[in-house]
């Protein structure tokens, strides 16, 4: 999160007035005292407020008798003219960024939403490449390499002589943030039991909260951007080691053919968890028997197609659509515009991601007790109300919109947290990630639209509002379509899915037995006494309990 929000520093905005002209010191001033304040009065006009310098504005002659305290002289005949010497900065909030580097302001302003823009098309385009390639390669062996790119690209956009170059940067970071968010998410989802599954993705949630905190704090350290660029970027490179220690997914090895590897990983999962009279109970023959039907659906070929080809898939992934692309695009619509409240980037940074992670721990109960249906529309249908409220908020009440803003925000990131688990929950572990992949490119398309909308404030400033508001409201609706998924055994393949659909009131354990007649009859590798249903289920939570050798879900279950 803190490479999706550093735009706010990295390319915040400056206050800033035309330079005044080469040859001012040529005038004869010596007649008067003046300091370089009173002086701008006679080079600078003010703006529609009254109360600023203009920022893209100077006269063409200078207004020597403005610089009098008491002169009240109408001047707004004046002939004015562009910065045609450039710009002077205020470097009291941001030493340097990327708009006083390049000096995207006034004509070039819509440059500065172009970074963002671009950032997040790589977003997309990562979410649509990273998808299919975990799926083929493994998911972590996707994210040791997206950590060491995502490492190295940081790094080297600090060096950026010119926009392109930090725009193309930031393109290739953007994926592969995207397909470390989507690969890691699917990892989680495949690994963590039924009953933690939303704690620990409730808990990450928070870390990306507090990683908004953080950026906050190292940009107001450095309040640089080039040197923002390597802090962010830095620590991928511990990441990167940290990733060797963590455990491929055993279901994914299963489906792919390496059952000897996923026993080795579950044995070991076992022994970290604290079960270790689960490591003679793991054999090859019972992950055989356990994954029968998985394995002979994993042998054929599933595509993006395959989202939309049964009533059941297409049901869910319109929804997800929907849901997903509005939760995106008003995420973002509030995220992006920090300088819009009047007070310190820096602070509204820092109180956005505190309120994160409160509104990520209360989420955190909804989705244990209310479910995951329920919690995804009350978050979306609550965020439309604040958005709305903000919107006719007179722009003076600086604190009282700051404040729904905060709420605005904190609903629409619940609601980010909550999806992610939901649509993982939703989708059947053969396209599970190409789903995810799905769901995300659909989220980044929104997010890429939010600062466009902005434009729309120009015509009417209560415009955007309108819009986001009225996106989370359809959205809200549509999330009450979809599945409960609370306490239900994940969906291995569509077949899973379609049955859970249209017969949503048969217990979790539907799906326990995996073939009708008993072990007998699934190729004879055991029986039925030696391997009772509760021995299936404590093999199952036993590869589940934990994702990593260091994982703290030893005693979940």
């Amino acid at each position: 999160m803190s490479q999706n929000l550093q735009n706010n520093f990295a390319s915040g905005v400056p206050a800033h007035h035309c330079s005044l002209p080469a040859n001012h010191s040529l005038y004869n001033l010596s007649h008067v005292q003046v300091d370089e304040k009173q002086l701008l009065k006679a080079f600078i006009p003010l703006d529609s407020s009254g109360t600023r310098l203009h920022r893209c504005r100077r006269y063409v002659e200078p207004q020597w008798h403005l610089i009098t305290t008491n002169s009240s002289a109408n001047v707004s005949q004046q002939k004015t003219e562009e910065c045609l010497d450039g710009w002077t900065f205020d470097r009291s909030e941001f030493l340097s960024t990327t708009i006083s580097e390049w000096k995207l302001v006034c004509s070039r302003h819509p440059l500065k939403q172009m970074i963002q823009t671009i950032y997040m098309g790589g977003f997309l385009a990562g979410a649509m490449v990273y998808g299919l390639l975990s799926d083929r390669f493994g998911r972590r062996s996707i994210i040791l390499c997206l950590h060491l790119k995502l490492a190295l690209l940081g790094c080297a956009s600090s060096f950026s002589p010119s926009y392109t170059v930090f725009c193309i940067f930031r393109f290739l970071c953007g994926m592969a943030v995207s397909g470390l968010v989507i690969t890691g998410i699917t990892l989680n989802v495949e690994w963590v039991p039924n009953k933690a599954r939303a704690t620990v993705s409730i808990l990450n949630s928070c870390n990306i909260a507090f990683g908004q905190i953080v950026l906050s704090g190292i940009a107001y350290l450095l309040s640089d951007w080039r040197k923002l660029q390597v802090a962010l970027a830095a620590p991928h490179f511990l990441y990167f080691v940290l990733t060797w220690w963590c455990s491929e997914s055993a279901r994914w090895l299963i489906l792919n053919g390496q059952s000897d590897e996923a026993l080795k990983t579950l044995q070991r999962v076992a022994r970290v968890n604290g079960k270790p009279e689960m490591i003679n109970k793991l054999t090859r023959e019972i992950l055989d028997f356990h994954m029968k039907k998985e394995i002979e659906m994993s042998r054929l070929s599933f595509t993006a197609y395959d989202l939309m080809r049964t009533r059941g898939m297409r049901r869910i992934s319109l929804c997800l659509l929907v849901v997903w692309f509005s939760t995106g695009f008003a995420y973002y619509g509030l995220a992006m515009d920090l300088q819009q409240f009047g007070v310190s980037t820096y602070l509204i940074q820092l109180i956005f991601g505190a309120v994160d992670i409160l509104s990520k721990l209360l989420v955190l109960v909804v989705l244990s007790f209310l479910g995951r249906r329920i919690s995804q529309s009350s978050c979306l249908l609550l965020a439309a109300i604040m958005i709305f409220a903000n919107t006719f908020i007179p722009r003076d009440l600086k604190a009282i919109r700051t404040i729904l803003a905060c709420l605005g925000k904190a609903f629409t990131a619940s609601a980010f947290s909550t999806a992610f688990l939901f649509s993982g929950e939703l989708y059947p572990t053969v396209i599970r990630q190409t789903g995810m992949g799905f769901v995300s490119t659909v989220a980044r398309v929104g997010s890429m639209a939010a600062p466009v909308v902005l434009i729309l404030g120009e015509v009417l400033p209560s415009l955007p509002g309108l819009v986001y508001g009225g996106s989370a409201m359809v959205a809200g609706c549509v999330a009450c379509i979809l599945p409960e998924t609370l306490n239900m055994p994940l969906p291995d393949t569509i077949d899973d899915v379609e049955q859970k659909w249209f017969q949503r009131k048969a217990g979790p354990q539907e799906n326990t037995s995996l073939c009708e007649g008993g072990a007998s009859e699934c190729g004879g590798v055991v029986s039925a006494e030696d391997l009772p249903l509760k021995v299936l289920k404590d093999v199952e939570e036993a590869g589940r309990n934990a994702f990593s050798p260091i994982s703290p879900l030893r005693d979940t279950e």
